[in-house]
């Protein structure tokens, strides 16, 4: 007679099955089986259970996994509030389309509806934050719901997936065997005759311009991309989540990055622009009412329906899989096609003009490092096969407008929720999906301590995490906002935290620099170190204000 597996062994099963590495999460009574049975998995291709120090974190461990992956993370988690503190993490994956697959324990099914000790309708609380959310009442459809949950974080738009699992059906056998191992979904086929028409748009085009979001910041996108900007040369404008679109020798087609506030050179190529090729763009991360001000053409090529906005109406919807159609696209671009000597000369003009007024500024005053100084240490010191992932605050607008970055989702941003208190997590996530390289991760002194516990998770891994801490004692992305529309600031002032004594509290190595020359000279020296490294460094916001200053003249528009 067959053996027979429990739910708790049926759900492992199902995660050998579909390839998942990590379970990340926070232990508890009523998940405690799972645990037990995955530290116990005597299968060498069983999940590895990382414990996290607080279930939110663990959720963006998770995410970061699954957008560098394309693979659902997976977080688990016991009930009542250990499922309530996943709300902020699955909200954020959901919106910036990182798959993840989130399992909450539940009471016994007994106890559902009764007011027992950490009874809540979970599945409900969920469904607000995730794409699917559901309870599972019998052990034989816990493979099945894993599997559907598997492929609904993966199915266009990717987000998370809730399973909330009753302590009882964990614990009882079931008859069915777990669902093996799924076909690799394919998006929609692409219409041939719908890439010639737009092929024809951008040949009679003057302006055309790519604008590249979230969804076509993947390896095979990219290259998609490039191979056609290798045939027709025209600017293309990357989100936040887009960054790295533009590999290193189509840098002459970078045209910089949109994310916040209406005043970079993206958004005077895009206004200008009589064509718009949005590629991947999702509104959440940068509305079109921000740049879509001249009623320009506007094809949409994605694998998800765009919203239609009065200020977001597309000529053409392209609905399918965006390399394919890329490539399709390429086919029906003539030969020798370019743009006209005019508009080649605008856009220089624009670039050079932007570039020289942005040129690297190398100041320290009694406050701290200019933003552009740590830049271009953290430029100078990094490879192209670094990750780099960057928390909310006014270090977040600096990175994305100036550091430079050649292959996509190699630099993290939360463009979508902008929550505060990804970056740590997110590099947690990094450095075990590439462990051959070390790890930045770029914080302030306000985001960090939203989830800095999770640096004993990284010492107790043994990862090559370099956390860098921009200390000015405030929540800055904030005060200069306010100062902007008020002239003064309130509810933003933080006391001073010694990060090289909390680094080292926790197992970690820490350092406090003062000028560029120590800060390049501790990246350096960084590298050395195995395990984490913590660097405080203290930065001078003064300029803040600039970043809602316009940057490009009226004379050049």
């Amino acid at each position: 007679m067959e053996n027979k597996m429990t739910g708790s062994q049926s759900l492992i099963q199902s995660m050998i099955n579909q390839g998942i590495k990590y379970v990340f999460g926070i232990p508890g009574a009523k998940v405690d089986q799972l645990f037990e049975d995955l530290k116990d998995c005597s299968d060498p291709k069983a999940p590895k259970l990382i414990i996290a120090r607080h279930e939110q974190n663990a959720a963006f461990i998770a995410a970061a996994i699954g957008r560098l992956t394309d693979t659902p993370g997976v977080v688990a988690v016991t009930s009542g509030p250990g499922v309530s503190n996943l709300a902020t993490g699955l909200i954020t994956a959901t919106s910036e389309g990182d798959p993840i697959i989130a399992i909450g324990g539940q009471v016994k099914r007994d106890d559902v509806l009764r007011l027992t000790h950490q009874s809540i309708p979970s599945a409900a609380l969920m469904s607000s934050v995730t794409k699917k959310s559901v309870e599972v009442e019998d052990s034989n459809n816990i493979s099945e719901t894993f599997s559907n949950a598997f492929i609904t974080a993966q199915s266009p738009k990717k987000g998370a997936a809730f399973i909330s699992l009753p302590q009882d059906i964990l614990g009882e056998t079931t008859d069915r065997k777990p669902i093996q191992k799924l076909p690799v979904l394919n998006n929609g086929s692409v219409d041939k005759s719908q890439m010639k028409e737009i092929a024809k748009l951008i040949t009679h085009a003057k302006k055309p311009v790519f604008l590249a979001g979230m969804r076509a910041s993947t390896e095979g996108n990219s290259e998609a991309l490039h191979r056609l900007l290798k045939k027709f040369s025209i600017p293309v404008v990357e989100t936040y989540q887009g960054a790295g679109v533009i590999s290193r020798d189509l840098v002459d087609n970078y045209y910089g990055r949109v994310g916040l506030f209406d005043n970079q050179i993206g958004d005077t190529i895009l206004k200008e622009s009589d064509l718009v090729i949005a590629i991947g763009y999702d509104p959440v991360e940068y509305e079109a009412r921000n740049w879509n001000v001249n009623d320009a053409d506007i094809i949409n090529i994605d694998t998800v329906s765009p919203e239609i906005t009065a200020d977001y109406q597309p000529n053409i919807i392209v609905n399918a899989d965006i390399g394919e159609s890329i490539d399709a696209l390429n086919e029906f671009l003539p030969n020798n096609l370019s743009l006209d000597d005019d508009v080649q000369e605008h856009l220089s003009s624009l670039k050079d003009y932007f570039e020289n007024k942005t040129e690297m500024n190398y100041e320290t005053t009694e406050n701290g490092l200019h933003p552009l100084s740590i830049i271009q240490s953290i430029q100078n010191f990094v490879n192209d096969d670094m990750t780099v992932t960057v928390d909310v605050g006014s270090h977040y607008i600096w990175m994305g407008r100036y550091f430079k970055t050649y292959k996509p989702r190699h630099l993290l941003f939360s463009n979508g929720m902008q929550t505060l208190g990804v970056s740590l997590p997110w590099a947690i996530g990094a450095a075990l999906t590439r462990p051959d390289q070390p790890v930045i991760s770029i914080s302030g002194d306000g985001g960090f301590l939203f989830s800095g516990q999770e640096l004993e998770t990284a010492v107790r891994l043994n990862l090559n995490i370099i956390q860098i801490i921009w200390v000015d004692g405030y929540y800055d992305m904030v005060k200069f906002q306010e100062v902007a529309k008020y002239g003064h600031d309130a509810g933003v002032k933080l006391g001073y935290v010694d990060y090289v004594k909390y680094a080292d509290s926790f197992g970690a190595t820490g350092y406090r620099v003062k000028d560029v020359d120590e800060l390049d000279a501790t990246l350096k020296q960084s590298q050395q170190v195995d395990g984490p490294v913590v660097i405080e460094v203290p930065v001078e916001y003064k300029d803040n204000i600039k970043l809602k200053t316009k940057i490009i003249p009226n004379e050049l528009n």
